[in-house]
């Protein structure tokens, strides 16, 4: 066994593309998940159509143009510039002011603004339309002349865990479960069928290393590897992206080495019934990554999806994962919260190794 652990990493470090593939890749890809996929918007590009252009909606305009969300594209002279402007497709929102919009504000005490964005992206449609709606509110609290004898309800909102709203917090732990999940799968169902293809897999058959041995041998250097490769994600996302670590960093260590077992366990079971490796590599890709992304709660909230997918959710191990380390990072939770999670993915392990141990056939007509 000993022989044959230092043989496979031999062969690991060896090959170019395994290293890139168990290093370069997670680092790329959490750079890049980090940087380009965040929930908020900046610099979203206004139109102002002004039909009034008295004081109150010059400050307005004012008030939203000056804010780190909008950069005035132009203003309008007409409604019939609305359509084209938004066929130019680089302004999000036109705000369109009532005429005589100050003098009905004072005298009635309300007045018409128009807020106008673009929904084909209706996620962003939303963000956007909250941030306007934010502006405006707090601009009228300033003008408000209630009298003082009036009280009025102020409510006060309290952001636990995020209190900047930061996208990181949410995007950080997804990254590490699909990087994690599959690099180690990936990798380790190429692993034997490489031996297939190379013809080595004789020289395997024939020596005295049973089955379970070789699966282990297989195994043991890409959980290292996989570990070392989980620990470089977190170093990043702690110094790179600032994201706090309020939990156990002993027990975030120790759950992440048995999710990588995991990964590479499902890893070792594709590749016992692929005979090429770009059979393996496929349905590592197909098999792993569209479930994980879709249906891991990190991007989709599961509760918004069709019930049977909720279920389905359930066999997914990488839900069970983001959960546990959005417990211990985030939140700060130690084992007795999460110790449910913890030992379903626990259970898989075991299931995923004993199969592919059952699975793994010694002859080469498999």
């Amino acid at each position: 066994m000993r022989i044959f652990i230092i043989k496979e990493f031999l062969q690991i470090f060896r090959d170019t593309r395994s290293m890139i593939i168990l290093f370069g890749i997670p680092i790329v890809q959490v750079l890049l998940f980090g940087f380009a996929l965040k929930n908020e918007m900046k610099d979203v590009h206004i139109a102002i159509l002004d039909n009034s252009k008295d004081v109150y909606s010059q400050e307005i305009s004012r008030k939203i143009i000056s804010s780190d969300f909008f950069i005035l594209n132009k203003y309008l002279q007409s409604a019939d510039e609305i359509e084209t402007v938004f066929q130019e497709g680089k302004v999000r929102e036109v705000l369109v002011f009532e005429p005589h919009f100050g003098r009905e504000l004072m005298a009635n005490g309300k007045a018409g603004i128009h807020i106008i964005t673009d929904a084909s992206d209706p996620n962003s449609a939303n963000i956007v339309y909250a941030y306007t709606q934010s502006i405006i509110n707090a601009y009228l609290k300033e003008i408000n002349k209630m009298p003082q004898e009036m009280a009025l309800i102020k409510p006060q909102t309290m952001m636990r865990y995020n209190k900047e709203l930061k996208s990181v917090y949410m995007f950080v732990p997804g990254v590490i479960t699909i990087i994690l999940m599959l690099v180690s799968a990936m990798m380790t169902s190429i692993s034997i069928t490489r031996e297939k293809e190379l013809g080595t897999m004789e020289v395997l058959l024939v020596s005295p290393v049973k089955p379970w041995q070789i699966i282990i041998g297989k195994v043991v250097p890409y959980v290292l590897l996989s570990f070392i490769s989980a620990v470089i994600i977190l170093l990043i996302s702690y110094f790179v992206f600032e994201m706090p670590f309020s939990g156990s960093l002993l027990l975030l260590m120790s759950v992440t080495l048995l999710f990588v077992v995991l990964a590479l366990s499902l890893g070792v079971f594709i590749s016992t019934v692929s005979k090429t490796q770009q059979v393996a590599m496929l349905l590592s890709m197909f098999a792993l990554l569209l479930p994980t992304i879709l249906l891991s709660g990190f991007i989709f909230p599961i509760k918004n999806m069709p019930l049977i997918l909720q279920w389905t959710s359930h066999l997914m191990p990488t839900k069970w994962f983001v959960i546990i380390v959005q417990n211990i990072i985030i939140k700060g939770n130690g084992f007795e919260i999460i110790w449910k999670e913890v030992m379903i993915i626990l259970g898989m392990t075991l299931f995923f190794i004993a199969l592919s141990i059952r699975k793994f056939n010694i002859r080469l007509d498999d």
